[in-house]
């Protein structure tokens, strides 16, 4: 399982530079099964690392880009009248796959934010009374401009509550830089090969699932949870 995952965090470096740390994250928040919001200016690479997971773990990915006039039904699909078979007949929206790639999530209204709660906590969409879960495994990587940029909105609570970590990537470092500057990391996500099957991955969540932890270090995090709580500079622990 380590071999893998070095392999895979090989192959996105290829195509994001001097962002080892960020990467590492990433790949550390996928393999617990959770989702991942990077907020950060664009222009750093934050859609070029959710391209490069994809395409080095075999996922079918689907890229969103959030603009105020998406509607909920672009994520989880809708029902379209079918003249020939007379009869109603679902379409898919961008959340059936493996990865969704939620582009500039917070310049969308909170109306088709929400549409994302169902999706990325019991990993199912509900269509005109029918609900139908997602392949497996799902994983939501969203993007988000500094909150006050032009355009943007701020995340509900609720929304905030399905990311496992949020994190920024910032600049690269001066090395880094000068070999993007001189076109010496031309690799694009699309040219990487994928590590594994998007299966073996899933094998791979299951397992980490089942990795054990002490009473000791369980009833620590619980305590940290806890004083966040009661800490006067937290507004919500």
């Amino acid at each position: 399982m380590q071999g893998t995952m070095e392999a895979i965090l090989n192959e996105v470096k290829k195509v994001v530079t001097g962002k080892d740390d960020a990467v590492l994250k990433v790949m550390l928040a996928i393999t617990a099964g959770g989702h991942i919001l990077i907020d950060d200016i664009p222009g750093v690479g934050k859609t070029t690392m959710a391209m490069g997971f994809a395409k080095a773990m075999g996922y079918r990915c689907n890229r969103i880009q959030f603009t105020p006039d998406v509607m909920p039904s672009d994520i989880v699909g809708f029902s379209a009248y079918n003249p020939k078979t007379q009869e109603f007949e679902y379409r898919e929206g961008a959340a059936m796959c493996n990865l969704l790639l939620a582009d500039e999530i917070n310049r969308t209204s909170s109306k088709t934010q929400s549409a994302l709660l169902e999706v990325m906590e019991e990993k199912r969409v509900s269509v005109d009374g029918s609900t139908r879960n997602l392949p497996r495994p799902f994983t939501v990587i969203a993007t988000q401009n500094p909150v006050g940029s032009i355009g943007t909105m701020q995340l509900p609570e609720s929304q905030l509550d399905r990311f496992m970590t949020c994190m920024s990537m910032g600049y690269p470092d001066l090395q880094s830089e000068m070999e993007i500057a001189q076109g010496k990391t031309m690799t694009k996500a699309e040219d990487l090969q994928p590590v594994l099957l998007p299966e073996q991955l899933w094998e791979m969540q299951q397992y980490v699932e089942q990795i054990y932890v002490h009473d000791n270090v369980a009833k620590y995090i619980v305590q940290l949870m806890e004083a966040t709580r009661k800490n006067a500079y937290i507004e919500l622990g």
